[in-house]
């Protein structure tokens, strides 16, 4: 299954990965009742760090050992548990919100959807979050060009994200209407961090090894001809791009 792709790099993923913006993570879970929140789709625990650092009380829930098992020994203090969004392992109610960082597009929203619906309180939030790249910049749009769609492709950029954005099934049901949001965020990378970054996309991670060379030599080749790139350290421009339901 190639949502469980990432766990064979799970240790790069936790290292090269970005988190997500603050100001998106707080607009995505203010209007929740309470401050329980569980991560869905947790992995290495990029999410789960920042709504930790916000005081509230996290359950982690991630089905790739290797990933929970990465995010285990960044934050010991949260709980962490094996499980997926078809079949979450907490009580009815239990939740206040339930978020989920670049995961929800993962999910089997038939099955998944009336699943978390369950484990949220009355008026409890669910919410998507999307770290994509800013390809309003100029090198960045030519980045994209290069590295092609498998690489940065549906929701990785502005306008691909409002276009492939997934549904809440239970909308006028389980759930009320969507409410959307972007927020600005960087990563400062250099030129092999940023390829080591990408290299971390399911759509690398797929790849037959002698194309990933291919496609990984080319984006190194692209971000060396860059001005912008090719010396040091600079910010990844990016956005943090949200979506939320609160649960009826």
């Amino acid at each position: 299954m190639e949502r469980l792709s990432f766990g064979a790099a799970a240790a790069d993923y936790a290292a090269h990965r970005p988190d997500y913006a603050r100001d998106a993570v707080r607009w995505a879970v203010n209007p929740a009742p309470g401050t329980r929140v569980l991560d869905l789709g947790a992995g290495t625990g990029k999410l789960t760090a920042v709504l930790a650092a916000t005081g509230a009380t996290v359950t982690a829930v991630e089905p790739d050992p290797a990933m929970r098992a990465e995010l285990t020994r960044a934050l010991p203090r949260v709980t962490a548990l094996a499980g997926s969004a078809e079949s979450i392992p907490l009580a009815d109610g239990a939740v206040d919100a339930v978020l989920a960082g670049n995961a929800l597009h993962w999910f089997d929203m038939t099955v998944a959807g009336p699943e978390i619906a369950r484990v949220l309180a009355p008026g409890g939030v669910l919410a998507g979050l999307w770290n994509v790249v800013d390809d309003r910049v100029a090198w960045v749009a030519g980045l994209a060009r290069v590295a092609g769609p498998d690489v940065i492709g549906p929701r990785d950029t502005p306008a691909a994200w409002r276009d492939a954005t997934p549904g809440v099934p239970g909308e006028g049901s389980w759930f009320g209407d969507v409410e959307r949001a972007m927020f600005g965020h960087g990563q400062r990378r250099t030129a092999d961090a940023l390829v080591a970054t990408l290299a971390t996309r399911a759509g690398v991670l797929t790849m037959p090894e002698v194309r990933r060379r291919m496609v990984l030599d080319g984006i190194r080749g692209y971000l060396a001809s860059r001005p912008e790139t090719a010396n040091g350290e600079f910010t990844l421009p990016m956005l943090t791009c949200v979506i939320r339901v609160r649960r009826r």
